[in-house]
């Protein structure tokens, strides 16, 4: 394997591991982390590139390795964020709030605007909005209770909906599928079963990842066709859904050591995701 090929497989895991470990935390979103981190077109275009003459053995190899570091994100990083998020909430929240605001000008510079018109505007305000909608969503509001037959097969069909909806969160920068999960009145369960490693709590969930793989594989194939035929609408719409993510990510104003240490976090996670996205979009 040639040094660059390792390189790109080091900073494919690496990034997998990163987003897989940041998407347990409500109102960050993995498609907004794989956006700036520089691998979101290339993810996009891998899921497509499965089913295209051609293109399925690099695809493949690309998705494993993204895959295999998202798996390891999941159950170490998590933990760790968890712990930060428990004994620090105030610090940890203003560090993820820089790192996500710190991509936003690389999002900004893909829409490789010609002319400023109306449109510049009113695309971004359409993705601010529609962040903002979905952070009103109360949480639960998809639940289901009971152990009846209907309620059996009601929640295998909320399941299969509700991983349409996870899909949409993974897939566009912006929505965090934390915050979905919590919609859909699972994300302690899946949280605690994955913290416990509870397998068969994790397979009951199945319907849902049915309906997540179904979803994932619509999204991206309309996502891609978006971004090669209309990439100054589509990247600035994505530009709004980040903006409209902050406030969700917003932990309040500092007090007492956070009033010196929050600014800080905030600007070292904003200067280095800044500087990762500039050198990956070099």
């Amino acid at each position: 394997m040639e040094k660059k090929q390792i390189k790109d497989t080091v900073y494919t895991a690496a990034c997998g591991a990163w987003i897989g470990g940041t998407m347990t935390v409500p109102g960050v979103s993995g498609g907004s982390m794989a956006m700036i981190l520089g691998i979101y077109d290339r993810l996009i275009s891998s899921v497509n590139g499965i089913f295209q003459k051609g293109k399925f053995k690099e695809s493949l190899f690309f998705l494993l390795k993204f895959v295999l570091g998202s798996g390891v994100g999941l159950f170490l990083f998590a933990k760790l964020i968890t712990l930060a998020l428990t004994h620090f909430p105030m610090a940890t929240g203003y560090f993820f709030l820089g790192a996500v605001a710190g991509g936003a000008p690389m999002i900004f510079r893909s829409a490789q605007i010609k002319k400023v018109g109306i449109p510049v505007f009113i695309y971004p305000i359409l993705g601010i909005a529609s962040a903002l909608l979905i952070s009103l969503i109360p949480e639960g509001l998809l639940e289901i209770n009971g152990t009846g037959t209907l309620a059996i097969i009601g929640g295998i069909f909320i399941q299969l909906i509700g991983g349409i909806v996870v899909a949409v969160a993974l897939v566009l920068p912006g929505i965090s599928v934390s915050q979905m999960l919590l919609v859909l009145g699972v994300y302690e369960k899946i949280t605690a079963a994955v913290d416990a490693l509870d397998i068969m709590t994790l397979f009951s969930f199945a319907p849902l990842v049915i309906g997540t793989v179904g979803g994932i594989l619509l999204t991206t194939n309309l996502i891609e066709k978006a971004m090669k035929k209309q990439p100054t609408a589509t990247y600035l719409i994505v530009f709004g859904f980040i903006l409209g993510s902050l406030p969700e990510l917003f932990p309040g104003l500092p007090t007492g050591w956070n009033l010196l240490v929050c600014p800080v976090l905030a600007a070292l996670g904003f200067i280095a995701v800044f500087m990762i996205s500039k050198k990956e979009n070099a």
